[in-house]
């Protein structure tokens, strides 16, 4: 073993260092933080209180055994380390607020996202669901097997994503319901702030669209627009009734219904450059030329493309790793520019205009 120096700006810079890889080790304490806010719905409890609760009143509001309350005091500090809940400071000269040492814990933009309409729990708890943490427990011997199977996830349970989902009606509706939460909160903002992607057009087809929150959304903003919805024959028997959306059994690797556009929302991602190249071909074939209106619509992501924080660029990173667990990829322009050539389109546009993720209009 190396003697260690004696330097002692060597020392400060060896010890920031190994707080860094603490600090990375534990990153996945602030996931499962998380994941304890969403199962004891800590943010309920403090938006019960007018978004701001000390302990005892969180307490009071979440299943929990007294005697674990110094525990949550423990994870909470977790939570506002990571920026999911914020404490409350006394107001100046607030002598009665700084006499009570009790802390106020208190909602953030982050938390917020997690109560109320359109609220993200949902999501987050399917990210954060045992199925899907534990494929990356085996990415190291996952990484020794060849391309393209098993993929990472069917490695870990002996079945694919896709089989899963249908044939556990549990975790189904898990994923269901963390895809339709995303899609209502996303196409909020879509067609309120970016309508125009859907103007001029008379149908639209939102392709693996599951239960339609999406086509719902659309066809209420634009009524003028026929929207339906084509998933596997197990998602269109749960799918809901009366909702003005037409929803068709099929498979988008067979054939896609004839519309003027179709809709790809997050799912290009999730499969190969082969199988992205048929789905488009599938695509160019439902639509008319552009001229007559035909374009699809994706929304996914562009890797570097979008707000140049490191927050964003972070986010389309991780989620370039998280979809290897059914061996998907986030593609760059390049990437996609070469799918939407070899599946013979003319053109294309991407606007970020969705954090990090952007809407791509593809042209025949």
């Amino acid at each position: 073993m190396a003697p260690i120096q004696s330097n002692g700006q060597h020392a400060t810079s060896s010890l920031d260092a190994l707080s860094e890889l603490y600090g990375n080790t534990f990153s996945v304490i602030k996931s499962m933080a998380l994941k304890a806010a969403l199962d004891l719905g800590i943010a309920d409890a403090i938006h019960h209180h007018g978004g701001a609760a000390t302990m005892a009143q969180i307490a009071t509001r979440v299943t929990l055994h007294p005697s674990k309350i110094p525990c949550l005091r423990r994870l909470m500090r977790v939570l506002t380390l990571s920026g999911i809940f914020a404490v409350q400071k006394p107001a100046p000269g607030d002598a009665a607020a700084e006499a009570d040492e009790a802390p106020m814990y208190t909602l953030t933009p982050v938390s917020r996202l997690l109560i109320g309409a359109g609220n993200q729990r949902h999501m987050m708890s399917m990210l954060l669901h045992p199925c899907f943490i534990a494929p990356f427990f085996r990415i190291s011997d996952w990484l020794q097997l060849e391309l393209p199977e098993p993929c990472m996830f069917k490695h870990t349970h002996g079945q694919s994503f896709w089989e899963m989902t249908n044939e556990d009606a549990a975790f189904n509706t898990v994923v269901n319901d963390g895809m339709a939460s995303d899609s209502a909160f996303m196409m909020d903002i879509l067609v309120r702030e970016h309508g125009e992607v859907f103007q001029g057009i008379s149908s639209l087809v939102d392709v693996a669209g599951g239960n339609g929150a999406a086509a719902r959304a659309i066809a209420k903003a634009f009524p003028e627009v026929k929207c339906s919805v084509m998933d596997l024959a197990h998602v269109v028997a749960d799918a809901p009734r009366g909702t003005g959306v037409e929803f068709i059994a099929g498979d988008m690797f067979d054939s896609i219904p004839a519309a003027n556009a179709v809709f790809l929302k997050w799912i290009m991602h999730d499969w190969s450059d082969n199988d992205c190249v048929k789905i488009l071909r599938n695509s160019k074939k439902a639509i008319p030329s552009r001229d007559a209106g035909g374009k699809v619509i994706i929304m996914d992501i562009v890797v570097g493309v979008g707000p140049s924080d490191q927050k964003h660029r972070d986010v389309q990173i991780l989620f370039d790793a998280l979809i290897m667990f059914v061996n998907g990829v986030e593609r760059d322009e390049h990437e996609w520019k070469k799918l939407f050539v070899e599946a013979g389109f003319s053109s294309y546009k991407i606007m970020p205009v969705m954090g990090f993720r952007s809407i791509i209009e593809v042209y025949p």
